[in-house]
């Protein structure tokens, strides 16, 4: 019997709490047009498939599969394994944003992406409803590859470096040291607090651990909640960071979600000052690259501006509709 600990950093977001939203009666809004309705369903469906990457397993597919930089395993939903058979591996544990769960875990054979086949992937399988897509590519699908996020074209792209341009147009390159598989930049600071970042790309929010908040004494406001891939509710405290220095670039108001996750233990993290930036505060960026063969993070800055303030830009929900 297969046992495992797993990290799954990849959770769905819902809006921020206020105190008083009990109180709160809706108020009646006209039933929109129905085109217009259409309209706003096809562009989120739209930008569901340029911010997943379409893979096959054993021939069959295509399936929309969210890349996860958070993630160490890849992961497969049940809605896939009633069409293709894995065989089952046992359990093991799969530690996600705000939980840990014992999980079925099944042989992952024939999945290909971006020219790669790979065999004999250890991959939970999870519910396609606490994942928002048919599966997630985990670190361990992803380690000799770049992944290249272009806000700009709100699309999402995995493959080698050199096929995707390599370096040229990126004004920031940082460099990386690697941990159970995690790019962890070492040298960023928070409102001059020295704190280790974790870029994930399944993660909608930037999560502090107490560690960071301890240190900030920061002042925290509403809550945001949210569900990781187990599907356990998480809450966070929301306070602002004035600035959230990486090398030679600098965000500025930067929200950041304080919560007790078990994601910071399973690293090792837990003693140490760290967020995990997600792709909200990602955003900002006109481009991110992730290139987990040379170690290296790559930033794109929007008209070459090295202070990016958050509020700049309109978010977009990365995540839509599984099928």
């Amino acid at each position: 019997m297969l046992k495992k600990l797993l990290l799954a950093g990849a959770f769905l977001v819902a809006a921020p709490l206020q105190a008083d939203e009990a109180a709160i009666t809706p108020q009646a809004t006209p039933a929109p047009d129905a085109q217009e309705d259409a309209d706003v369903i096809q562009a989120r469906q739209d930008r569901y498939e340029r911010l997943t990457v379409p893979v096959t397993i054993d021939g069959e597919g295509p399936y929309r599969f969210m890349i996860d930089t958070g993630s160490q395993a890849t992961v497969v939903t049940r809605r896939i394994s009633d069409v293709v058979h894995m065989p089952s591996l046992g359990r093991a544990t799969l530690v996600a944003m705000g939980s840990r769960r014992e999980v079925e875990m099944v042989q992952l054979n024939g999945l290909e992406f971006a020219g790669r086949l790979f065999d004999n992937l250890e991959a939970p399988l999870l519910d396609a409803g606490n994942i928002g897509a048919d599966g997630i590519l985990g670190l361990d699908s992803l380690q000799d590859l770049r992944v290249l996020i272009d806000f700009r074209e709100e699309r999402m792209t995995v493959a080698d470096a050199g096929s995707l341009g390599g370096n040229r147009g990126y004004e920031i390159v940082v460099r990386a040291r690697r941990k159970l598989g995690q790019m962890i930049i070492t040298n960023a600071r928070v409102d001059g607090v020295k704190t280790a970042v974790i870029i994930d790309t399944g993660a909608q929010n930037t999560v502090g651990n107490q560690a960071l908040r301890n240190r900030l004494r920061a002042r925290t406001g509403a809550q945001v909640q949210s569900t990781d891939v187990n599907g356990v509710l998480v809450t966070g405290n929301l306070a602002i960071a004035r600035k959230m220095q990486i090398d030679g670039l600098e965000l500025s108001n930067v929200p950041i979600s304080y919560a007790e996750s078990p994601a910071f233990e399973a690293l090792g993290l837990e003693k140490q000052p760290t967020v995990i930036l997600g792709m909200r505060n990602l955003r900002n960026f006109d481009r991110v690259a992730i290139d987990f063969a040379s170690r290296r993070i790559l930033f794109d800055l929007p008209g070459g501006k090295y202070n990016v303030n958050p509020y700049n830009r309109v978010f977009f929900p990365s995540r839509g509709p599984a099928n």
